[in-house]
């Protein structure tokens, strides 16, 4: 009986270790799948972009290390309540002269002890230094999302900016498609007889046009997920492609403007960083003024010493073994304006961190009022361009068929393909600049507070 469980317990041991070994290789399995290779193409959406970004991103981790130093200071400032406690021990050795012998020799001596002290009031100094760290700490805290924000609506910037030449190389594709098949047309013309020289050659010069336009589309899209890929922190060698978002709302009517300038000055970090920054001036003015008040100390030591004889070291330091507590009291009478200025400072800086919030507020209520009128505008002309685009479609589609049947010239065609070229970029402009204006109000509204 008892050799059999002797059996077992090896084999229970055993299969805990291939399930910690199989789940250690799917953990590092996924850690790898969100950490793209140098080589690797990558397809994402926004919502991966800007997680990834939360991750890697150097501004936010220098914001994040700087809540870390806050968190150190605030558990510093809180020790500074309790007492402290050294340990110290010296080995002296001398050489002397003997008066009676005329002998010499090297003689060891040495002392060992504890010494603690503690404050036990300096005025208030030492709460409101806690008071305004944990307030530093908040601050912290806040800047941490404050940068979140702002990587935020540079990634969707950034992200819509290559939508937008994606969509254009779409378009500009198109064209250049149309375009060769239209020369093709000519040229067969031309050896039929039909058209001039002259029509050929205008169209060869608008498919070199748009072949042109589909170039700077190209490059256009490849400066931008470079710039995508910065704020992402993104290996140079790694391909990133993004996938389309729904653009469907960007038409729909805002929320009233008041309603979320007061969302936005309730909840907004930076709002609210500022507030806490009139706490932390509140705080160190009251530090400032502990410097009028006095300091009470209590120190204790206990400790022995030794000297080279011919008695025993351990007996020496039991016989020279003492202990001293003292009570010692520091008043402040001249300091030199060192507290005048100190409290004069602080109050400087109370109006400073006021004067902060005032220029917040009124910051972000204007640029919430700009970007409301940007939407209204934007979504304006999008109607516009959308209207715009319709005409000049069905206008194109109706000068390429009287191309073919020779009811128009080669320049009205030109023309009006150049009419129809602008009013596609003008339409897909207007899109994602209404796409941007409405993510950014939206952002405002209440995204990630």
């Amino acid at each position: 009986m008892y050799y059999r469980i002797y059996m077992i317990l090896p084999a229970i041991a055993l299969v805990r270790l291939v399930i910690i070994i199989i789940l250690i290789t799917v953990l590092s399995a996924k850690s790898h799948a969100e950490e793209p290779s140098k080589d690797t193409l990558v397809i994402w959406d926004l919502e991966t972009c800007i997680r990834y970004a939360r991750q890697h991103n150097i501004a936010l981790k220098r914001k994040q290390l700087e809540q870390r130093a806050s968190e150190q200071a605030l558990l510093l400032s809180r020790a500074a309540k309790m007492p402290d406690l050294y340990a110290s021990g010296t080995r002296f050795v001398d050489h002397s002269n003997t008066a009676v012998s005329g002998e010499s020799g090297w003689n060891g001596s040495g002392d060992f002890g504890l010494s603690s002290s503690w404050t036990l009031f300096r005025g208030g100094y030492l709460s409101s230094d806690i008071r305004q760290k944990g307030l530093q700490l908040a601050s912290a805290n806040l800047a941490v999302i404050q940068q979140d924000n702002n990587i935020t609506l540079q990634i969707i910037q950034q992200y819509l900016n290559a939508l937008l030449d994606k969509e254009s190389i779409v378009y500009a594709r198109s064209l250049v498609g149309t375009s060769a098949a239209q020369v093709d047309q000519a040229r067969q013309k031309l050896v039929a007889g039909s058209i001039a020289r002259k029509d050929l050659m205008q169209l060869e010069s608008q498919l070199a046009n748009d072949q042109y336009l589909l170039i700077n589309s190209e490059n256009a899209e490849r400066q931008d997920l470079i710039s995508l890929k910065q704020l992402l922190q993104l290996p140079t060698m790694t391909d990133l492609d993004i996938v389309a978002v729904d653009l469907s709302q960007i038409q729909a009517k805002p929320d009233n403007m008041l309603f979320v300038q007061q969302q936005a000055l309730s909840n907004r970090p930076e709002i609210r960083n500022a507030t806490i920054g009139i706490a932390v001036a509140d705080a160190g003015l009251a530090k400032a003024r502990a410097g009028y008040l006095p300091t009470l100390t209590l120190a204790g030591y206990a400790g022995s010493r030794y000297f080279g004889s011919s008695t025993s070291t351990p007996r020496q330091l039991g016989d020279n073994f003492s202990q001293q507590i003292n009570l010692s009291m520091s008043v402040p009478i001249f300091t030199r304006k060192l507290n005048a200025v100190n409290v004069s400072e602080a109050k400087i800086g109370i109006e400073q961190a006021k004067l902060n919030l005032t220029d917040a507020r009124t910051a972000l209520s204007l640029a919430i009022e700009r970007v409301y009128n940007n939407l209204i505008n934007a979504q304006n002309q999008l109607k516009g361009a959308a209207a715009s685009l319709n005409y000049n479609s069905e206008t194109y589609r109706v000068a390429v068929e009287q191309l073919k049947t020779g009811l128009i010239n080669m320049v009205e065609f030109l023309q009006q393909k150049a009419l129809y070229t602008q009013a596609q970029q003008q339409f897909l402009q207007a899109k994602y600049t209404t796409a941007l204006t409405y993510r950014i109000y939206d952002f405002y509204k209440g995204y990630r507070q």
